[in-house]
């Protein structure tokens, strides 16, 4: 992806949280990245201080677009972020393929439950909360949750049996008030069930009740001038205000859900989805419905749904859509979520929507313009040139040669009014001896069209001969043995007095100056004269340099070649120690070169 290519999108990249990916022709993640700001990060990548490291550039250079998808929070794009590399395995994310597991608070379904940190989540009936992207700051919670509730940490079974029969002895915990000594039965399992909803409230973020308490703390300690210890009080409460317990792009209780939004427009529609499984956004897509007649959003969506989800193989038992809809799958259950997680998440697939369609309309806008000024100059060429079909496909030839010596040609190809780089082509003139121009001409017109009739290849539907009569008769004689007069419209241009020849007509043509059409054949004229130009000052130069070192005495063809491609240049050659020029052609070589340079000085 080039930088001009990314400046035609970079205006409608938001300034929001989000996580974006490369994406190269085949449609294989090259990398997936987080940011704070999707606009400034993305644009980091084309700019010049930014591509220090080589793998950056591979990796650009591959890709052909970027694809973002927003979020509401840094933490939120973290996440994202693990999911989306976990699910691809983007080749240039080589830092990020360790398989790490986010954190979580559990509390465990047992009598007597525990509230304990895990990386690993077991399906035993436990509540989960998380992920959580900070290790820090589940710890403070953890001691905030001591704290304010005092909970066993030990991992007895604490039956009614065990505790009766007094197996269990209290630890140092209960000694230093972290636990009431439930595993001697000196705390009813209704007092420690009470605390654990609590505990459950908070990491639920009922954080109303939680917060009167903290304040009540703080207070009565700065009351009692006990301000070491208001000063802890404040900064759990800060600590507990700063947290998050849950995600939008990865819940552990949201489960498996399919997120569906939808806008229409007047001549199509776009369905965006979002495919959560066991709590985590794995996937989003685009689906872009081509309309007939004017149809309801209900509808728009009960035919999309069932085919995305196919085409995923998602077998989610519930779907988030904006409006209610009917489906022929009655087991699935359809929910319009109107607060909470899953409200949220369908906000988030419908601003991902807007930002979509919004670019889709520039883009439309944009290719109107293009489409509008290309179109507008060919149908002015066409009526110049009174040709049959418009000029889609346009070659232009030129030859190259200095007093005959080093003859090259070069054939540049427009398509839709544009330079088709690709599709340029050098020649090495072969079958002419001399400064031949009309012969050259013919040899590389018989060789252009013989290509390209062998592999099927469109022809175009106008030739331009950089020349007047002369050259474009040899182009003829060369289409002639090819039989391809007459399936091609063929013209010269003189640059004199910018004639424009036919085959067989004398009587040039004269394009009025100021028509587009005039301009857009002087700029194939010119385009294809610069790039035979540089092919022909590139082969002299080579044959200059290896000609200068194969002529002294000893040295061959292959030496110097040898040479050329270790030094780079005659002139870093000259500048080379003996003992660099032995390492590369051997002693004998280089006695003889380090003798020639020194008598030219």
């Amino acid at each position: 992806m080039t930088k001009e290519e990314f400046n035609q999108i970079s205006a409608d990249i938001p300034r929001q949280p989000g996580v974006y990916r490369f994406i190269d022709k085949e449609e294989k993640v090259l990398y997936v990245g987080k940011a704070k700001n999707l606009k400034n990060r993305i644009t980091s990548y084309f700019t010049s201080q930014k591509h220090q490291m080589n793998k950056t550039r591979v990796m650009v250079k591959h890709a052909s677009r970027v694809e973002f998808t927003i979020v509401e929070t840094e933490s939120d794009a973290f996440l994202l972020e693990n999911t989306l590399i976990k699910k691809f395995q983007p080749r240039y994310n080589v830092n990020l393929k360790d398989g790490k597991s986010y954190t979580y608070v559990c509390i465990k379904k047992e009598r007597y439950p525990r509230v304990f940190f895990t990386r690993k989540v077991v399906r035993d009936g436990s509540t989960y909360f998380g992920p959580y992207t900070s290790k820090w700051r589940t710890g403070v919670l953890l001691d905030l949750i001591k704290d304010l509730f005092p909970l066993r940490t030990c991992k007895y079974h604490l039956s009614q049996e065990n505790i009766d029969a007094g197996k269990f002895k209290v630890c140092l915990e209960y000694h230093i008030n972290n636990c009431l000594g439930p595993c001697e039965n000196l705390e009813p399992e209704e007092d420690y069930l009470v605390k654990v909803d609590q505990v459950r409230n908070i990491l639920s973020g009922n954080f109303k009740p939680v917060k009167e308490h903290l304040y009540r703390e703080m207070n009565a300690a700065s009351a009692g001038l006990d301000f070491e210890k208001a000063q802890r009080w404040k900064n759990k409460l800060v600590a507990f205000e700063n947290y998050q317990s849950k995600s939008m792009v990865a819940n552990i209780n949201t489960r498996d859900l399919d997120v569906f939004s939808i806008q229409v427009e007047e001549t199509y529609a776009l369905v965006h989805y979002m495919k959560v499984v066991k709590g985590a956004v794995i996937n989003t897509y685009i689906a872009e419905l081509e309309t007939k007649i004017v149809e309801e959003e209900e509808d728009l969506l009960a035919f999309a749904i069932p085919r995305i989800r196919e085409k995923f193989t998602s077998i989610a038992p519930e779907l988030l859509v904006p409006r209610k809809i009917e489906l022929a799958d009655e087991s699935l259950r359809i929910t319009v979520p109107q607060r909470g997680d899953k409200k949220k998440l369908l906000e988030m697939s419908n601003k991902n929507l807007t930002y979509y369609a919004l670019q889709k309309k520039k883009d439309e806008i944009s290719r109107k313009q293009k489409q509008t000024s290309s179109e507008r100059i060919l149908k002015t060429m066409q009526e110049d040139l009174q040709m049959d079909a418009l000029p889609y496909h346009i070659e232009c030839f030129d030859n190259s040669n200095i007093q005959g010596t080093h003859p090259t040609a070069a054939c540049v190809v427009f398509k839709n009014a544009k330079p088709a780089k690709a599709d340029y082509r050098h020649y090495n003139i072969k079958t002419v001896v001399g400064a031949d121009d009309y012969a050259s001409m013919e040899e590389v017109v018989f060789r252009r069209y013989r290509r390209l009739t062998e592999e099927g290849e469109d022809l175009p539907q106008l030739v331009i001969i950089d020349g007047g009569k002369g050259q474009l008769s040899s182009a003829m004689k060369a289409l002639a043995v090819l039989g391809l007069e007459g399936k091609m419209v063929v013209i010269g241009i003189a640059k004199r007095l910018e004639e424009i020849y036919f085959p067989g007509d004398s009587i040039p043509l004269y394009i009025n100056k100021k028509s587009e059409s005039l301009k857009l054949i002087q700029q194939l004229r010119n385009e294809a004269h610069r790039f035979a130009v540089t092919f022909h000052r590139l082969k002299r130069s080579q044959d200059f340099t290896s000609t200068e070192l194969s002529d002294i005495a000893g040295v061959g063809v292959k030496t110097a070649d040898k040479l050329l491609q270790h030094f780079k240049s005659v002139k870093r050659i000259r500048e080379a120690s003996e003992r660099e020029i032995r390492q590369i052609a051997g002693a004998s070589v280089a006695r003889k070169l380090i003798d020639h340079f020194s008598e030219k000085l």
